[in-house]
């Protein structure tokens, strides 16, 4: 009896899976490249028009999956909405901990029926006190809206948003990206992208990819890439990592440690920050705090000697000398 209600129990749970996909492909958005705003807030801890200014070399960045703001509950949709702001919430606090500049978010909803029908993006920026946000909504109907995003306390320029080819994979997905000026260096220009990878094709990675590469190359600016992957670091040509990293000549930390998991419930290191030649990491961890099912991640970046010196010896003092 107990196995024919556990089989019972699986069936209920696959037929719900593939509702949940149909409704998902069926309401992704239908604009799959498209130009976000983006939005201002005035929080008085947050210093995006100073940025610009200050004399620190470093840039503080994280990315976290909010897991719809469920936290680690099953799923967004049978929880009440206290519980979704209370873990919103946890999320601030956590991001205010770790005074990043720039956050990517990764299943960061708008209004949208399973998860109290708020824009958590705008919750978070003003609760932590981020200066600005911009999101891509990678489905956008039928009381849905969600996708990646971006938070932080520096000027945010020229926006993009693409939604994969919706052929692809059942649950819509995409990536974000946007413009930053490196703190202290107002002629140093940095793409930072949020991107949330298929789950459960390395093939149809490999293609959704794709479409960050040409994005990104077209762009034709260093870059940082960070966000929920949902793939590891193995040794074989099928990782979408390693592939990113080849592509767009990148570099990840230390991607072969196996004491950096991101996604506990398998211990998976599925979360990554990816980083043009330009820059160097100078240091990088997984937080454990249990904010969703996936861990944060951080890390603190410079400008390689070479392009820092060069910044400062051509393009900035020009930039600087000018009345």
């Amino acid at each position: 009896m107990m196995e024919g209600m556990l089989t019972k129990t699986a069936l209920l749970y696959s037929g719900g899976a593939l509702l949940l996909s149909l409704l998902l492909q069926s309401c992704a958005t239908s604009n799959l490249h498209s130009t976000p705003a983006i939005q201002s807030y005035q929080n008085p801890n947050s210093d995006v028009f100073g940025s610009d200014e200050s004399s620190d070399p470093a840039l503080r960045v994280m990315t976290l999956n909010l897991a719809h703001g469920r936290g680690e509950s099953f799923h967004q949709l049978l929880q009440r909405s206290d519980t979704t702001l209370a873990n919103l919430g946890a999320i601030a606090t956590l991001f205010k901990t770790t005074d990043a500049d720039v956050v990517a978010l990764q299943e960061a909803d708008g209004p949208s029926f399973w998860s109290g029908n708020f824009d958590h993006v705008e919750y978070l920026a003003r609760q932590a006190s981020f200066g600005r946000s911009v999101r891509g909504a990678h489905v956008d109907g039928i009381g849905l809206s969600y996708g990646t995003a971006l938070l932080a306390n520096l000027e945010l320029q020229d926006a993009q948003a693409i939604t994969f080819e919706p052929s692809l994979s059942p649950v819509p997905k995409g990536f974000v990206v946007s413009t930053i000026r490196w703190p202290g260096m107002p002629c140093v220009d940095i793409d930072v992208v949020s991107i949330h990878l298929d789950f459960a094709s390395e093939s149809i990675r490999r293609k959704q990819a794709g479409e960050l590469i040409e994005t990104l190359r077209a762009r034709n600016r260093p870059v940082i890439v960070m966000g929920d992957m949902n793939s590891e670091w193995q040794l074989h040509e099928d990782s979408t990592v390693q592939y990113l990293i080849q592509e767009l000549t990148l570099s990840a930390y230390s991607p072969e440690r196996t004491d950096l998991d991101t996604f506990p419930a398998f211990g998976e290191r599925l979360d990554w920050i990816l980083v043009s030649p330009e820059l160097k990491f100078r240091s990088y961890r997984v937080l454990p705090d249990a904010v969703s099912d996936h861990r944060g991640v951080v890390a603190e970046l410079v400008l390689d000697n070479a392009t820092r010196a060069s910044a400062v010896q051509e393009s900035c003092s020009l930039v600087q000398s000018i009345p």
